[in-house]
């Protein structure tokens, strides 16, 4: 059942085109998500869509009787209402109800509680009270009856995506659904929309969540859309086959294009019995030659300073405020090209961290030492914000009008601009005509023009398209000092560190070993097995019983120790084809096809080890 249509759609801003002719339409249950880079209109087709934007031409159709629901980017909420009040603000009888519900319950008013619960009994509406608290409390706004003047942008922006998944709608349309939510929000949200029934179209840059939750992409690239049929995985795969296609069209209309021309150019200038169609197709040729089909490299050897044998050091440092703990008697010592990753829950101290290694937070006890030649980069969300009266360029030559290059070589600004998907037509427009994730990639580009060896990223990927994360995460990747980040971006995290900081509470900080998907698999292994221990304790009498009156299995028989001894091997010879595996995904020296067969051999190891694993415990109980 198609949900909505959408032909010919046409929107420009003065000469400047976002797309033309556009066309594609979604089905019930289907869930679609929209790749562009960075202003090339994601956002403005939701709008169009919703009608908050005009259009040139074309028709937009939804289905009649259908719901559709809209979480925009921009939080439009009033200031002077609760967090309840706004998410029971609502059309449905439901949550009007509820509303009605609770207003009654402060006023200690029996009677219209007594018709109220009676009404919501008939509507079968408590579930939806239970699923309010629940959202609430995974969304951590604790305090329902706060005053949406009084919240932070992410924590109204999470009131926003409450308000949208609560509308039972039958087509929800989301644009950024994870900024500003924490890691564990990301993940309960994955989940939370990859089972539900509703129709989807988002934008989103969350790599893991398009491959987890979206069954189809649509990229919206040189004013054109082009559909994907599949995950995150399958439109890697896909795209590079159309990549290669379009490099061969090119290369042929290229040859044909030169052919053409030369005779054109025999052609007497004043003969009137030129072939009038050979011209026209002339001229077709031409377009399809002139296609554009650079990809910058970022293969940057920055000459950078040296660090030397001595980087940062924290000796016995303890941090607190009031009664809260950041860090007790904490030491340290930073090495040559760490990288290393910062994860934990919100108020852990996760930022006073970087602020006391930057030296902007005063310590309680110890001492943190720097090197004398460390240069900092501190990319953080506080960034000072850019003059919108200024030209893309000057902001970044405002720090350095070259990098040092290895050889003698240097990179100039605009050169730096080019790489970071800043082409020469956009070097001396106005800041104020930049999207917001254009806004946040220049910001970037002035903290890596001053040419640091020692970098802190604080949320870097946040606003960021996926063709902008790419080529950050290409130049991190031949970086050669030392790197902390700080992110929501599990794709983003799994790429860049090697090794975590778990901030917790009570200045407690566990340094992992692996990326953030190794942590959070080794996190889920230890829940599962402490649920185990509680099941085994509440079933002891069970088996103590059990096993008085049954003659059960206490040693391993001959077979079984063969089996046991085995099982240690392939799992130790497992592990390193995860290891290698892991590596390879991880350097991004591989796309497309590989991409995909690599990402299914991984799941298939990791699938064994579990299953063998399990096993061993099994054995190892009678060993």
């Amino acid at each position: 059942m198609n949900f909505l249509s959408v032909e010919n759609l046409t929107k420009s801003f003065g000469d400047r085109v976002l797309f033309s002719d556009v066309t594609f339409g979604i089905d019930q249950g289907q869930k679609v998500a929209i790749v562009a880079k960075n202003g090339a209109g994601k956002t403005t087709l939701l709008n169009c869509l919703m009608d908050k934007e005009s259009i040139d031409r074309g028709n937009i159709v939804f289905r009649n009787g259908i719901k559709v629901a809209f979480m925009e980017q921009a939080e439009n909420l009033p200031s002077d209402k609760t967090i309840y009040d706004v998410i029971y603000d609502h059309s449905s009888p439901k949550l009007r109800l509820i509303k009605s519900y609770n207003e009654a319950l402060e006023r200690n008013d029996e009677k219209a509680l007594s018709n109220l619960f009676q009404e919501l009994t008939d509507l079968d509406a408590w579930d939806l009270e239970s699923q309010v608290q629940q959202f609430l409390s995974v969304f951590k706004l604790e305090d329902p009856n706060q005053k949406i003047g009084s919240l932070s942008g992410g924590q109204k922006k999470r009131v926003t995506l409450i308000k949208v998944l609560l509308s039972d709608a039958d087509f929800l349309l989301l644009d950024e659904p994870t900024n500003h939510l924490d890691l564990d929000m990301i993940e309960w949200l994955e989940s939370y929309l990859s089972n539900s029934k509703s129709t989807l179209l988002m934008v989103t840059h969350d790599r893991y969540f398009l491959e987890v939750v979206c069954d189809s992409i649509l990229e919206l690239s040189n004013e054109t859309l082009f559909k994907y049929k599949g995950n995150f995985s399958y439109y890697l795969e896909k795209k590079a086959e159309r990549e290669d296609q379009l490099q061969s069209t090119v290369e042929k209309a290229r040859n044909t294009f030169r052919k053409e021309l030369d005779w054109i150019r025999r052609q007497p200038k004043a003969r009137g019995t030129k072939q009038k169609a050979r011209i026209d197709s002339f001229h077709d040729v031409k377009k399809v030659a002139s296609t554009n089909l650079t990809e910058t490299e970022l293969e940057l050897p920055v000459k950078m300073e040296r660090l030397g044998s001595k980087i940062a050091e924290f000796h016995k440092v303890s941090k607190s405020f009031g009664q809260k703990k950041i860090l007790e008697n904490f030491s340290y010592n930073v090495q040559r090209k760490e990288r290393l990753g910062i994860v934990g829950k919100n108020g852990t101290g996760k930022t006073t961290f970087l602020k006391m290694l930057l030296g902007d937070e005063p310590i309680d006890n110890g001492k943190v030492i720097l090197g004398e030649t460390v240069v900092f980069g501190h990319f953080s969300q506080e960034l000072k914000p850019v003059d919108p009266d200024y030209k893309v360029i000057d902001v970044v030559k405002e720090v350095a009008e070259f990098i040092p290059l290895e050889k003698g070589k240097q990179l100039s600004a605009a050169q730096l601009l080019e790489r970071f998907l800043f082409p020469r037509s956009m070097h001396y427009n106005f800041v104020r005509k930049l999207s917001g994730g254009e806004r946040r990639r220049l910001k970037l580009l002035r903290v890596l023009m001053a040419n640091p060896n020692f970098l802190i990223l604080d949320e870097p990927t946040n606003d960021l398209d996926i063709f902008a994360m790419a080529v950050l995460e290409e130049y991190l990747r031949g970086f050669q000092g030392c790197l902390i980040v700080v992110s929501h971006d599990r794709y983003f995290m799994d790429k860049m560190v090697d090794h975590l900081f778990v901030f917790e509470e009570n200045a407690k900080i566990a340094d992992v070993i692996g990326n953030y998907t190794v942590y959070r698999k080794s996190q889920k292994e230890a829940l599962k097995s402490k649920s185990n221990k509680s099941t085994d304790r509440n079933s002891a009498p069970k088996q103590k019983r059990t096993k008085e009156n049954t003659s059960d299995k206490t040693k391993l028989n001959f077979k079984e120790k063969v089996e046991f001894e085995n099982l240690e091997r392939d799992i130790e010879s497992l592990e390193a084809k995860k290891l290698k595996y892991s590596q390879e995904l991880s350097d991004g020296q591989i796309g497309g096809h590989q991409l995909f067969e690599l990402g299914n051999k991984l799941a298939a190891v990791v699938e064994k080890i579990e299953s063998k694993t399990n096993r061993w415990l099994e054995l190892s109980e009678y060993q």
